[in-house]
């Protein structure tokens, strides 16, 4: 089970904190990732992050603005988001891979688990 936090009402250039926890069958050291959806669009991916922590990824429209990171030992996976703009409105969600093939996943097809998601808007 992944269960996301943190969303909220910012103002353009501020900042917010997601956080995932992890619980159950999830709280194995998988790949996992931050997607967004914001309405009429299709998911899209935000920053993927790999078991260890040892590599990460980022969409273009956020790299240099938002940071994935994760505490294996405390079965949490977060989420910094500087610098935020309203086209960053969107419901948040995490997701893990149960699998190893890949260091992270971009694709949304390939995640086995997702949260429920957290909002977060941006007003301008």
């Amino acid at each position: 089970q992944l269960v996301e936090s943190g969303g909220g009402l910012v103002q353009t250039g501020g900042s917010l904190r997601l956080t995932c926890v992890v619980s159950g069958d999830t709280r194995a050291k998988y790949p996992m990732g931050w997607f967004r959806q914001a309405p009429g669009k299709e998911r899209e991916f935000v920053a993927a992050i790999s078991w260890s922590a040892a590599a990460t990824n980022y969409a273009d429209s956020v790299r240099g603005r938002f940071t994935i990171s994760r505490v294996n030992a405390e079965n949490r996976l977060y989420l910094q988001m500087n610098n935020l703009k309203p086209e960053d409105t969107a419901v948040y969600y995490c997701g893990a891979v149960r699998s190893y093939k890949s260091a992270y996943y971009t694709d949304a097809t390939d995640y086995t688990h997702w949260g429920r998601g957290t909002q977060v808007t941006v007003s301008s």
